[in-house]
């Protein structure tokens, strides 16, 4: 498309000539921008997917997928357990016992929700095992009432592992002295840390058969099973045609009803700060086009030589052509090199300056993990830097066109 003479002359404009120091300043503060504008878009694409991914690893994989549950408890779980299987959908199954209330110790309360597993098959449906400080779910023996708890719970009571701490049910017994409410002392066994504040400071768990217990059940007898699908975004289709298959005794949930609202807006707005960024690059690409005005108004003479010289039009039109596109490339690379390097190292830098400054900007009270998450995706990349060149190559059209327009006589006459 270009021949080599256009190259050679349209490359040679974007360097600095002391009579055109103005244009050429024009020409790197266009390349700035647009560098600029590529490695800010890849570094908040990456936070985005960061959240994405922390979203489905850690939250997702920590709450069940799906839960098979009934009014009245379950006798024969590991029955139930071998239908469900058989979907190729599912991949693992658990029981459990779910149950609200306080725990206090020493004056201090927090709200909790005491998850009921059994540790030998809860690993195949959570990944809680991976965040243990403190013991293990193998610590939870039957018959000993052991709890673990998050450490933004265990801070706020003042607890440590071996600690005893009582749990209030949201129940009361009825005695000759009176209405009490229904207490149970724990110990704990365990503190995890999952990162985000929503299980680490309000979810707890226990033995499968002391909570039955605490519920006045057979140690055998459950709540309901937790699902894990292989495709999670399956989750509600599967478990509500499992559940009618089973009967009307049982029913289902899935992760959207409680976690689908905050998925659905991560997934949003990355759509939407994607559009507002490449908007941004677009009007630091567009930028070339007032850049190359001005070179061409500043080359009137050389571009009337090179015509009575014998230069065709779209020889003239190649020629800032080439101008405009090396200043996309050279842009575009740079803000690549930089927004991958930054994306790399986002999390660090920013948990650094945390520390530096003693501050948190994502508190776990507020957001659903407490630290900034960054993924960076090869895909993104490349879909950024082709918009920024594609923008940058028509952003060279018009004032490329106009060169070509350029008279030589009357260029000459000015000159």
């Amino acid at each position: 498309m270009f021949r080599p003479l256009s190259v050679y002359i349209g490359a040679r404009y974007t360097r600095a000539r002391r009579r055109s120091l103005f244009v050429s300043f024009i020409s790197f503060t266009s390349m700035i921008g647009l560098a600029l504008g590529v490695l800010v878009m890849i570094v908040v694409l990456s936070v985005m997917n960061g959240f994405d991914h922390e979203m489905r690893t850690r939250v997702l994989g920590m709450v069940p997928h799906a839960t098979i549950e009934s009014p009245t408890p379950i006798d024969d779980w590991p029955a139930l357990g071998e239908r469900l299987v058989e979907h190729p959908q599912v991949n693992a199954v658990a029981p459990f016992i779910q149950m609200q209330g306080l725990l206090t110790h020493r004056g201090q309360v927090t709200k909790i929700l005491i998850n009921a597993v059994d540790p030998d098959v809860e690993s195949d449906v959570s990944i809680i095992a991976r965040f243990f400080r403190d013991g293990s779910l193998q610590d939870l023996q039957p018959g000993e009432f052991g709890i673990v708890i998050g450490d933004k719970a265990a801070d706020k009571l003042g607890v440590g592992v071996g600690d005893k701490i009582t749990f209030v049910a949201p129940e009361v017994t009825v005695t000759p002295a009176g209405v009490f409410p229904r207490m149970k002392r724990f110990t704990v066994r365990g503190i995890f840390h999952v990162g985000a504040g929503e299980i680490d400071g309000y979810v707890a768990m226990t033995n499968i058969s002391d909570l039955a217990r605490l519920h006045r059940w057979k140690p055998d007898q459950v709540q309901g099973v937790r699902l894990r699908f292989e495709d999670l975004f399956q989750a509600p289709r599967i478990a509500w045609e499992l559940a009618g298959q089973l009967g009307e005794g049982f029913y289902s949930r899935d992760w959207t009803r409680t976690h689908g609202n905050l998925y659905q807006a991560i997934r949003m707005e990355k759509a939407m700060i994607g559009l507002l960024l490449l908007l941004i690059v677009a009007v630091a690409a567009f930028n070339i086009i007032s850049t190359l005005v001005m070179v061409v108004t500043d080359k009137r003479g050389d571009i009337a030589i090179l015509r009575t010289l014998g230069a065709t039009p779209k020889q003239i039109m190649a020629i800032f052509m080439v101008q405009g596109t090396v200043i996309g490339v050279v842009g575009t690379l740079v803000g690549a090199v930089l927004g991958i390097l930054a994306a790399l190292n986002v999390s660090s830098w920013i948990a650094a300056l945390e520390r530096l400054i003693g501050h948190k900007f994502l508190n776990a009270d507020v957001y659903f993990i407490d630290y900034l998450p960054s993924r960076l995706l090869a895909a993104d990349v490349v879909q950024v830097c082709a918009a920024a060149l594609v923008l940058s190559f028509f952003a060279t059209l018009y004032p490329a066109w106009r060169a070509a327009r350029t008279q030589p006589a009357e260029a000459l006459r000015y000159e």
